[in-house]
């Protein structure tokens, strides 16, 4: 059996929504699946339904028979309701949840704040920059997505207890209230979280950095007129010296995050009578609160050193840690997933060679590494070790607020952003003068209308080619998007640069795979298998 039995595990963990414990499969005491998901979790959630919509049967194990409550994600970007869109949760995520764009950082006893960004600074998109929703939330909105597809299986209860790497697959052990079994899995996808069973079952780890420094989490619930915006702190009064953290989430709950430091008693820190003065200094002697979550983390930037082993892929949290500030944990989970999952795809269908996936490692390190390095600079700046650190950040913030240039130097948490992959192996070379207009190869697409609706509505299915006119020919396997006949498209050109003739290729993920002023059925043919890493590296 697994470490733990259900009930123990309610003991552990706080429930948001039962679930029935799932039988054995009427295939035990061994079977074979194609794709066996290991996480319940909103990017392994996330995954099986990018894969089930593209047709394949998966299997999905979830330690707990129930959906967690507590503390986690709760800011997602517009990348990731790109993501949750073309999986068919994006409106109700953004229906439920709290939209803001702007974010303020503040310094000291100042009311007005030295410095503020805008998330969405290219408007008229289909999605916000940001939205704030409790992760359990948006996990209700992916099980329910999962229940209109009925060839995904999940399975509840159903604990990993071991996995054996084979040339043509991988074998799991899995251990349930109701017996243990055993799955001969072609595909094993690890999306099993920080803790990872299938990591640490291979023997494998994280390498990077713990920082000294914790941070408590305070959800509490709370009326407040502030706006629907991320404030930041640094060194005010009602925590001199350390920072604070403000976000709104939906149902009059509200996120606060203080600075504690190092050396601190964890267990202390989250007693109520020790969070209380904390949120009075900040919001006043006679606020009216009540507790709903209070947790103590430490920043670490960590990743696995490759994310592909053999028949083993992992993803979010089991491949990659970084800080909370930012918000690039599960904003970079479903990153993984969406890159992932078109890949796969093509493997299964015999359409792309298994060497596709080292894609996946590439692209997916890459994005791991964008997102260490901002949350290691956004702890660096939130924390300095040194008196010199100290005083470039002091300096820093005083300079922004009258100066533009100083303003690039604040990072309060650099937020989650879709990472471009310029130098891809599977990008096809601009070989037109595109004189810096438009996306280019390598670029995740960039939202805009066309007709009564959205670009990326109309993409993420498969290849696509978007053009501004018919090229007089059609690629198998490529669907042709001619806009040159539909309405409101001014932006849609402008934003592509796809004058008349002129063509772009998206990848199934919404990313640029390649870019024509005059398109030819052979570049198209060439650049799609190209993206299918049948060339170029």
């Amino acid at each position: 059996m697994g470490e733990a039995s259900p009930v123990q595990w309610r003991e552990r963990v706080p429930v948001w929504r039962e679930r029935q414990a799932s039988p054995l499969p009427a295939s035990a005491p061994r079977e074979k699946a194609r794709i066996v998901i290991v996480g319940t979790g909103p990017v392994g959630l996330a995954q099986a339904i990018d894969l089930g919509q593209r047709g394949h049967d998966v299997v999905v194990l979830g330690r707990f028979d129930f959906v967690p409550l507590g503390s986690k994600a709760i800011c997602f970007s517009k990348r990731s309701l790109d993501i949750l869109d073309r999986l068919g949760v994006g409106e109700r995520a953004v229906e439920r949840g709290v939209i803001w764009n702007v974010g303020k950082v503040f310094w000291k006893d100042e009311r007005e704040p030295v410095y503020q960004f805008d998330m969405l600074p290219v408007k008229h998109q289909k999605m916000p920059g940001f939205i704030n929703i409790q992760q359990y939330y948006l996990e209700d909105m992916l099980l329910e997505r999962i229940a209109e597809l009925p060839n995904i299986d999940i399975r509840w209860g159903h604990d990993v207890t071991g996995v054996e790497l084979g040339n043509a697959d991988a074998g799991v052990a899995v251990a349930s209230a109701a017996g243990d079994y055993h799955i001969d899995a072609e595909w094993l996808i690890a999306c099993d979280g920080n803790k990872s069973t299938v990591r640490d079952l291979l023997g494998l780890d994280f390498e990077g950095r713990v920082f000294e420094d914790n941070f408590l989490i305070a959800d509490v619930k709370m009326k407040g007129e502030r706006p629907s915006e991320r404030w930041f702190w640094f060194d005010p009064p009602f925590n001199p010296g350390q920072s604070v953290l403000l976000h709104k989430q939906p149902d009059d709950v509200w996120r606060i995050d203080f600075q504690l430091g190092w050396n601190i008693d964890r267990e202390a820190c989250v007693r109520p009578e020790n969070v209380d003065p904390l949120i009075r200094a900040m919001l006043g002697p006679d606020v009216d609160y009540e507790p709903e979550w209070y947790s103590v983390y430490t920043f670490q930037c960590r990743r696995m050193e490759r994310f592909v082993h053999g028949r083993v892929l992992f993803a979010g949290d089991s491949a990659h840690l970084v800080s909370p500030f930012g918000a690039r944990g599960c904003n970079g989970g479903f990153a993984d997933i969406d890159n992932l999952g078109w890949k796969l795809d093509l493997v299964l269908r015999g359409e792309a060679n298994a060497d596709l996936l080292e894609s996946y490692n590439a692209e997916a390190v890459t994005t791991a590494d964008e997102n260490i390095l901002n949350s290691t600079r956004s702890t660096d700046f939130i924390t300095p070790k040194s008196k010199v650190s100290a005083i470039f950040r002091d300096a820093v913030l005083e300079l922004a607020r009258e100066f533009p240039f100083a303003r690039s130097f604040v990072n309060s948490g650099r937020l989650s952003t879709a990472v471009s992959y310029p130098a891809g192996p599977l990008n096809t070379p601009d070989c037109d003068d595109w004189k810096g207009k438009g996306v280019a190869p390598g670029f995740p697409a960039l939202d805009a209308p066309l007709g009564e609706g959205w670009l990326l509505e109309r993409v993420g299915k498969g290849f696509v080619l978007l053009c501004n006119g018919d090229p007089g020919f059609t690629v198998p396997g490529v669907e042709l998007l001619d806009i040159a006949d539909a309405g409101n498209i001014d932006l849609l050109i402008e934003r592509y640069g796809l004058s008349p003739g002129a063509a772009t290729l998206l990848r199934p993920d919404q990313y640029v795979a390649a870019r024509w002023k005059s398109p030819t059925e052979a570049a198209v043919t060439e650049a799609l298998a190209r993206s299918k890493g049948a060339s170029g590296s």
